[in-house]
């Protein structure tokens, strides 16, 4: 199961990486650009992260609240704020029952052999809680740039 555009964001609450609980109803109003990294502290997710970190000033100038979502752990996705000077929430899915409603976990191809797994995908959601945009295996080296052409975000 996919989402698609209008289809309604599952709502949530995770633990984030300071402990603390994070509900998508919290963000309501905003939008928001949720996105799913299958490990924290890997070179490809930590490219993504900072990529998200070095345009948050211009997505927040946009209304864009940023989120990072894997099943991580609060205390591994801590080290990961802190090492990488990480400046938005990442929130932890260990049952992975988020990843799956967002159908951002399932069959995958990794090295050509299928595997089930976290598919890094990204979710734009509007302010009433809806899907603006679903895309699912995404790349990490320059989706960022890829996403803030498509939502018309200048530097």
């Amino acid at each position: 199961m996919t989402l698609q555009t209008g289809d309604p964001a599952p709502e949530f609450t995770l633990t984030t990486d300071t402990g603390e609980q994070l509900s998508l109803s919290d963000l309501r109003g905003k939008r928001v650009i949720l996105y799913v990294y299958p490990a924290a502290m890997t070179p490809g997710c930590t490219k993504q992260a900072c990529d998200f970190r070095d345009s948050l000033q211009s997505l927040h100038a946009q209304g864009f609240e940023v989120v990072g979502i894997s099943p991580d752990k609060p205390a591994k996705l801590a080290k990961f704020r802190e090492r990488d000077m990480l400046t938005f929430p990442l929130v932890s899915d260990p049952d992975k029952e988020t990843l799956k409603s967002y159908g951002a976990y399932g069959e995958k191809k990794l090295y050509g052999k299928t595997v089930e797994g976290v598919i890094r995908s990204t979710f734009v959601i509007d302010g009433d809680g809806k899907i603006e945009r679903a895309m699912y295996n995404v790349k990490a080296t320059g989706h960022v740039a890829k996403l803030r052409r498509e939502l018309g975000i200048d530097s």
